[in-house]
């Protein structure tokens, strides 16, 4: 399964270069109306509207081999790393609790006597005699 998905990537890494030249290479629609008057886009290689016509038929076919390659990736990848060992999802495993914030760098709170805590039900201790 590994040397699929590293052909894969590949495929997907190449296909994206490949897209990006091809983009890089096309001429926009502002370019048309330059070779009208002459400024030599005319005198291309594919003349002036048939560049157009093969360089984006082959950005989309680049674009078609790179998006299969994305979902084959996302496929390949969703059956190994999200699978809990009992055969379930990561969404039907229990919630692991946060790590306690003691350790380097946390800031200890401080509850001075009688205050309420949010979210607890009990009553706040009556203040001793000692802190009036």
């Amino acid at each position: 399964m590994q040397i699929w998905t590293t052909v894969v990537v590949i495929v997907q890494i190449a296909s994206a270069m490949v897209m990006i030249g091809l983009v890089l290479v096309q001429h926009g629609k502002g370019a048309d109306m330059g070779a009208s008057f002459g400024s030599g886009a005319s005198g291309s290689l594919f003349g002036a509207t048939g560049s157009a016509n093969f360089l984006s038929r082959s950005t989309a076919v680049c674009a078609t081999v790179f998006f299969i390659a994305t979902l084959a990736l996302a496929f390949m990848s969703s059956g190994s790393q999200t699978r809990a060992p009992d055969g379930g999802t990561i969404l039907d495993r229990p919630a692991v609790p946060a790590a306690s914030a003691s350790g380097v760098g946390s800031v200890p709170t401080v509850v001075t006597p009688g205050a309420v805590i949010p979210g607890s039900s009990a009553a706040p201790a009556p203040a001793s005699a000692a802190s009036r």
